[in-house]
């Protein structure tokens, strides 16, 4: 019985990496042998096992045959006598079938030492095409290490192409595809993971609503990159700039997706993109399982980020509309959410990256004055029922007002809160 620290752990630790998790493959052993030394069993397909001090966990060298659709398809020997040379042949890229026994030696059988020096993301072996999960976790590495430099082989691409062209991937669990976008939202490039999944056909398959706004023109005045699919990637990348909270990030993601029911004749202009976008956000959101915080910051997002703007066409009691439409006296994280994602709406442009976006602060400041206002002063004053949520509203106006007239008046003036469009010839 031998045991090596192989997959994530081994990778990370040769990058530099921080990493927590440690997974383990033991040669030589059996279920019973585990069992007697006293580790927990908790794979079902295959044997896996918790150690029992370290709940570190260890599984059996196995090989791997498909017998059907989908990645759980497979039937497994793990026989005492398969190698380590044989399991780490059924892993999906050279990088991750990088082992190190006991002893701190490296034993690398599919030079994934060399592809971690050249930054290359490759298959190990033929057997990648077997496993349709692949080509998600493949972009999602892509997206986890483009900021070392990373890429994709063309080999392997052209694999994943292949696998996307068939059936397979519809065959994957819908838990297993929200996993693996999720786990993308939470990293450092998302946009890297969902551009990845457009190109090699895959993103159609799983996120058909997503995809569907490639190709969808918007106004040139305003969006320069033309293409929504690539606006959406902008606006993506943004926001993994501005917050690591994937539920933000999500409905980034989400936010135009009405663009794609826009009806031909109207292009490049979307008129009611907002509320057209509600029901593939429902579409997806029935699909997969998407948490409900998710879809409900999506929903905000997708319904009011065009009213940001025309954020003072109905002076200060329009803005305290929009506080009470989004909810935001209740749930104050939703006006921070919808800051945010306006501002990397903006930003996420071709040629308006580094231009200033100062309104998501005013309505920042404009919500702290409401915020202030309580209904003790209004009880205090012998008001009862309606009349308290009257005088409360009125004073939030009148705060508002108060602040809108000491705003410059460039950013009263500038519609759509915007400079002239850049000439990007």
């Amino acid at each position: 019985m031998k045991v090596y620290l192989v997959g994530g752990a081994v990778r990370d630790e040769l990058l530099g990496l921080p990493y927590k998790d440690k997974d383990y493959v033991v040669v030589g052993s059996s279920i019973q042998q585990m069992l007697d030394l006293g580790y927990q069993q908790v794979g079902k397909d295959f044997p896996v096992f918790l150690h029992p001090q370290t709940h570190c966990e260890y599984a059996l060298a196995r090989t791997e045959r498909k017998a059907g659709h989908g990645y759980t398809q497979f039937v497994c020997d793990f026989n005492p006598n398969i190698s380590l040379k044989e399991d780490l042949k059924r892993r999906d890229l050279t990088i991750n079938a990088i082992a190190k026994d006991d002893e701190g030696n490296i034993i690398d059988y599919y030079n994934g030492v060399d592809d971690l020096k050249n930054k290359i993301l490759r298959h190990v072996s033929e057997a990648f095409i077997e496993d349709p999960l692949r080509v998600l976790r493949v972009a999602r590495f892509a997206a986890k290490l483009f900021h070392l430099g990373f890429t994709i082989d063309k080999e392997t691409k052209d694999l994943m192409k292949q696998i996307s062209l068939g059936e397979e991937l519809l065959h994957l669990t819908p838990a297993r595809v929200w996993i693996e976008l999720h786990k993308a939202l939470s990293g450092p490039n998302p946009e890297v993971f969902i551009g990845i999944l457009h190109e090699v056909g895959a993103l159609a398959k799983v996120l058909p609503e997503v995809d569907a706004l490639f190709g969808i023109p918007g106004p040139a005045k305003w969006h320069p990159e033309i293409d929504t699919g690539i606006h959406t990637l902008m606006t993506l990348e943004r926001v993994a700039i501005e917050s690591n909270d994937p539920i933000a990030r999500f409905a980034m993601l989400c936010h135009d997706l009405g663009k794609a029911l826009t009806p031909k004749e109207n292009w490049p202009h979307h008129h009611k993109h907002n509320e057209l976008g509600v029901k593939p956000l429902e579409q997806l959101c029935q699909r997969l399982p998407v948490p409900k915080d998710f879809y409900a910051a999506a929903k905000i997002v997708i319904l009011y980020h065009n009213e940001m703007h025309h954020l003072y066409d109905h002076g200060a009691l329009g803005i305290v509309n929009l506080f009470e439409s989004l909810d935001s006296f209740r749930k104050p994280q939703n006006i921070k959410l919808f800051a945010l994602c306006c501002k990397c709406d903006f930003l996420g442009r071709k040629g308006f990256e580094a231009r200033p976006f100062p309104r998501s602060d005013y309505v920042l400041a404009m919500h702290s004055l409401c915020m202030q206002v309580k209904a003790q002063e209004f009880i205090a004053c012998g008001y009862k029922g309606l009349e308290i949520k009257e005088k409360i509203k009125e004073k939030r106006v009148a705060l508002v007002q108060a602040f809108i007239e000491q705003m410059p008046q460039t950013e009263l003036n500038n519609y759509n809160n915007e400079m002239p469009p850049i000439d990007l010839k």
